[in-house]
């Protein structure tokens, strides 16, 4: 399957955008009340766990951390967490993200490919991200995630 690129451009430095995406507070509000739970190591797990199926404990995605450098590349393997789909741990994908000085800005790429045959998240993962992505710019530039009523 095509791979599913973006690009936004942030009113913030690079280093303001990383702390949104990293710290517990920016997750919460970018990624719908969940927190990351990684060492961020490369080849270290990487959970997005927060409210859902399985209570407060919901582990929404997992997968691990290909390359990491600071305020700049975040890259890992996703897959849906086990509540989501019981072949779950064949369901695997790959998010890049890339943040890129431009003057006062930040160029923000989003790149998730490697989709196998028939993911059953494809569709709803094309549906996601340009919300997710518009929620980030929203906190980083106003300290406040969108509001969409959920």
């Amino acid at each position: 399957m095509n791979e599913l690129s973006y690009v936004i451009y942030i009113g913030a430095k690079p280093e303001e955008v990383w702390q949104a995406l990293l710290s517990p507070e920016g997750t919460k509000a970018i990624f719908f009340g969940c927190v990351i739970r990684s060492t961020f190591e490369i080849g270290s797990t990487l959970e997005y766990v927060g409210p859902g199926n399985d209570g407060d404990e919901t582990v929404h995605v997992y997968g691990n951390v290909l390359a990491f450098e600071p305020n700049r590349l975040l890259s890992v393997t996703e897959h849906p967490g086990p509540s989501y789909s019981e072949h779950h741990a064949e369901l695997e994908t790959r998010i890049t993200m890339t943040l890129e000085p431009v003057g006062a800005c930040t160029k923000f790429t989003l790149v998730n490919d490697q989709w196998p045959d028939n993911h059953p998240s494809r569709a709803n993962t094309e549906q996601s991200w340009p919300i997710i992505l518009s929620n980030i710019k929203s906190y980083v530039e106003t300290g406040k995630g969108l509001d969409l009523g959920w």
